[in-house]
């Protein structure tokens, strides 16, 4: 059985880290060097980087913030935000990303998955979908940081990247982001059961055992988390332990077994 995994996000804005809520209310957090390393030693088994303001305002990543922060963690990297082309999925491996996020620009032109996928390999090619509820068992694909919403579904859009290559699908909840009221449990299963890519569940962390329940088989395959890590509110360290002692199998640390 392969681990769960637990992923910290650094959403970025203006080289600093910020969260909200249902991707609004945007508050300063702290720097993202300094969080990064804090993850890397608690055992986190990834990282991701978004710089949430890159594709509405029409510009590049900073890489030389993706380079800073690559250069103090020996963790799994994935970074998004502002990436349009294959060539601007180069730089960002170049930056030293391990993978790269791709939202935006994967609904305006679907083939970039394909041609990233055919040069750099599916492994490191990770569809991100901002999806908000528009019905029972249904949810619309956002863009621009979830401030345009395109003509999508959500599973078919899912569906649609996996078969252009995509090795992985971040599947962010709109709805849930912020709140720490739980994860949109039926957006994460409808999705698994189309597809069969890892999902990396986002938006509505809030205790341990949210995490337990979406890390549970057929629904994700790694949970991703911002607020409660920021803040203290759950350890990474001690939310591991909780879920082995649960039953959900983790990457544990001599110190954690």
């Amino acid at each position: 059985m392969l681990a769960k995994r637990i992923v910290p996000c650094l959403d970025v804005d203006k080289g600093r880290v910020v969260k909200g809520k249902k991707f609004q209310n945007i508050q300063d957090v702290a720097h993202p060097v300094d969080l990064a390393k804090k993850y890397n030693q608690d055992g986190a088994d990834e990282l991701v980087f978004y710089d949430i303001t890159a594709s509405n305002e029409e510009r590049n990543i900073f890489l030389d913030m993706v380079e800073s922060v690559a250069a103090e963690i020996a963790i799994p990297f994935t970074v998004g935000g502002g990436i349009r082309t294959v060539e601007d999925i180069h730089q960002v491996l170049r930056a030293g990303a391990d993978k790269v996020s791709i939202n935006s620009a994967a609904v305006k032109n679907p083939l970039v998955i394909k041609e990233a996928a055919l040069r750099f390999g599916s492994q490191c090619i990770v569809l991100s979908i901002d999806a908000k509820q528009a019905a029972n068992n249904r949810w619309g694909v956002y863009i621009n940081g979830g401030r345009q919403q395109s003509n999508l579904d959500v599973v078919d859009w899912a569906k649609q990247g996996e078969a252009l290559g995509a090795g992985e699908i971040v599947l962010n909840a709109i709805n849930t982001d912020g709140e720490k009221n739980g994860y949109d449990l039926a957006l994460m299963q409808s999705v698994a059961a189309e597809v069969n890519l890892p999902i990396v569940a986002s938006g509505g962390a809030g205790t341990t055992q949210h995490f337990a329940e979406v890390l549970q088989d057929g629904i994700a395959d790694a949970a991703l988390a911002a607020s409660v890590f920021h803040y203290g509110e759950i350890s990474i360290p001690e939310l591991k332990t909780e879920l082995y002692q649960s039953g959900i199998e983790v990457r544990r640390d001599l110190q954690w077994k």
